[in-house]
C-alpha cells in the first residue's frame, strides 16, 4: 500500500440509484439504459446485498429470453460484491480488483452506498498518474518514462 495513494473515493462514480433483489430484472434493465448504468447496487433493509452488472443482465437476458415480469434482480446479481469505505487507498482497491479480476467494487461510507468504483473509473486514475509522472514541466518524457536499457541497447523487460 502507498501512503500517498489517493483514496478510492476521489476517482468513485456516484451512483444515487439502487434496486432491491425482488425487483423485476426488466425494471432494473430500464433503468440501467435510461441512466447508462453499468454497475447497480442491490441493497434490501438498507444492507448491500449484491451488485446488478450489464454483463450479468444481458448474459441472462440472452440465455433465458424471459418475460421481463418472470426474473427479479436476484436471479442475475453477484452476491457478496467487493465492497470498500470510501477512505480506502486507490492502489489497494484497484490491485485486489485486477487479483480477482473484477469490474466493479462498491464504494461505502458509514456502510452507506456512496457509489460504484469501476475499471472505466480505474483507467481514469491510471491515466492521471501517468499523465503526472511521464511528463516533467517542460513536456518532456521523463525518466521514469524512458524504459530502460539491457547490455546490447534493448529495453529491458
Amino acid at each position: 500500500m502507498n501512503p500517498s495513494s489517493p483514496k478510492v473515493a476521489a476517482y468513485t462514480a456516484r451512483c444515487p440509484y439502487a434496486v432491491g433483489p425482488h425487483e423485476p430484472l426488466g425494471n432494473a434493465r430500464r433503468l440501467m439504459e435510461k441512466y447508462a448504468i453499468r454497475d447497480l447496487p442491490v441493497r434490501a433493509e438498507g444492507k448491500l446485498v449484491g451488485l446488478l452488472s450489464e454483463r450479468e443482465l444481458r448474459l441472462v437476458w440472452s440465455l433465458l429470453h424471459p418475460p421481463p415480469e418472470t426474473l427479479t434482480v436476484e436471479d442475475a446479481m453477484t452476491l457478496e460484491p467487493y465492497a470498500v469505505p470510501s477512505e480506502t487507498p486507490l492502489d489497494e482497491v484497484v490491485r485486489e480488483m485486477a487479483d480477482r479480476t473484477l469490474d466493479a467494487a462498491v464504494v461505502l461510507d458509514g456502510g452507506r452506498v456512496v457509489g460504484v468504483f469501476t475499471a472505466t473509473d480505474a483507467m481514469r486514475a491510471l491515466a492521471d498518474a501517468l499523465e503526472s509522472t511521464l511528463t516533467s514541466p517542460s513536456g518532456r518524457l521523463g525518466d521514469a518514462a524512458r524504459p530502460r536499457r539491457g547490455a546490447r541497447g534493448r529495453a529491458a523487460r
